[in-house]
């Protein structure tokens, strides 16, 4: 990749690098949805020893992809948290359930 010559063509390849970020979180987002209908409980949805595999694995993939782990870490935990609330959200309404007090 070259080297962007203006701060004009930095934001348009971030801008271009955040569509492409929105079509997999619409992508993951299908399937935290779809995950929804197999889990029983709350408690299957937050699963937080699988929250604590996949911060691991983000870490690990972002030090060999040269992506600093802890901003990874940072980044998984906020969209693993949004995806629980979103989660919890389409279990509660497959469910019946009522999430009035969270």
């Amino acid at each position: 990749m070259d080297t962007p010559e203006t701060l004009a063509d930095v934001r348009a390849r971030i801008d271009a690098i955040d569509g492409r970020l929105v079509r997999l979180l619409a992508e993951r987002e299908g399937l935290v949805r779809a995950a929804a209908a197999f889990k029983r409980d709350e408690q299957g949805v937050r699963a937080p020893d699988r929250v604590e595999r996949v911060v691991a694995l983000a870490r690990e993939r972002a030090a060999d992809a040269g992506l600093s782990p802890e901003v990874a870490e940072t980044v998984w935990r906020a969209m693993i948290g949004a995806f629980i609330d979103l989660e919890l959200d389409e279990h509660a309404t497959r469910r019946g359930w009522s999430r009035a007090a969270d």
